[in-house]
């Protein structure tokens, strides 16, 4: 039993996992990293990264993600690849158990497991990450300058993606499936009284059309009359909103109404103590690599404080 246990087990593999495990790691604690069904978190499906500091020319998600992973390993982080099931935070030290029944034990915990953008489910949709299709606006936006592009959805996050892109874009278009939208009055008002948006009401995107060079037009079915209509675009945003990766955490932790994990002020310390939360799994406001990564050093730091007391 003693083998697997750690003074520090970070949860999640990106940013915000990565460098709480090389501040962790510096501080000779140590840590074992649980990577998740998706080492490297998000930024794994994204092509140019052109926002995250110290690279003028811009770097590749995927290369970005794996020079951080070096780092931690040159200061020594142990890394596993496998996604947690089950935590158990009622006892000391923590449980937590993986996929395959394999359990490790923990003095701390850092949360860092992200949140998932919402797809439509469409077949090639995936594969067109990156070449046409975005769920990050602030990601993606500048590529789709002078260009057209179309925004699924009728919440906050749809107006928000839709209002940011119009910094860019020629035109965009917001396609609901409904006649009315769920977002809060004044993101209505800003995304009506923007000249360069217009809205395709009662409407659902059925299928994405895509050449070598990528996306080049979408099908819409009127949600009413049931017609199918070809529309050309450039690009083709998800406005559906995220959904943080807490499903193992129900009950265990505190969260929001949407499932991200609620910390105390300023600081990473969630409700448990010795529990600390860092990037997208904690934050539906900015998203972004560098505040994830910037989180994941305080979440570090404070778990560090948490062992020395």
């Amino acid at each position: 039993m003693s083998d697997n246990h750690r003074k520090v087990i970070i949860i999640g593999s990106g940013p915000a996992g990565y460098t709480a495990a090389l501040y962790t790691s510096r501080a000779n604690l140590e840590p074992l990293v649980l990577e998740g069904h998706e080492p490297g978190g998000q930024l794994t499906t994204t092509t140019d990264v052109d926002n995250f500091p110290g690279f003028p020319e811009g770097i590749m998600g995927p290369e970005l993600m794996s020079n951080m992973k070096k780092q931690t390993i040159r200061f020594g982080t142990e890394y596993k690849q496998t996604h947690v099931t089950d935590v158990d935070l009622d006892n000391r030290p923590f449980k937590v158990t993986t996929q395959n029944n394999d359990t490790y034990t923990a003095d701390s915990l850092i949360l860092a497991t992200g949140a998932s953008a919402k797809y439509l489910g469409l077949p090639n949709e995936k594969e067109l990450i990156g070449k046409g299709v975005s769920a990050c606006a602030t990601c993606d936006g500048f590529f789709y300058r002078d260009k057209v592009v179309h925004v699924v959805g009728g919440g906050d996050t749809a107006m928000e993606e839709a209002t940011f892109l119009t910094k860019f874009a020629s035109k965009v278009y917001v396609v609901h499936r409904r006649d009315t939208l769920r977002a809060s009055k004044p993101m209505q008002e800003r995304a009506f009284k923007n000249d360069k948006i217009e809205f395709v009401w009662d409407s659902e995107v059925v299928e994405i059309l895509a050449k070598d060079s990528g996306v080049h037009a979408i099908k819409v079915k009127n949600t009413s009359t049931g017609e199918v209509t070809e529309r050309e675009t450039d690009g083709l945003f998800m406005g559906i909103g995220h959904k943080p990766n807490t499903d193992f955490l129900k009950g265990k932790i505190n969260t929001d109404e949407h499932g991200f994990i609620v910390t105390e002020g300023k600081h990473p310390d969630t409700n448990v103590p010795g529990v600390f939360a860092c990037g997208d799994v904690q934050d539906s406001y900015y998203r972004q690599a560098i505040s994830a990564a910037g989180s994941g050093c305080m979440a570090a730091m404070r778990a560090e404080k948490f062992l020395e007391d």
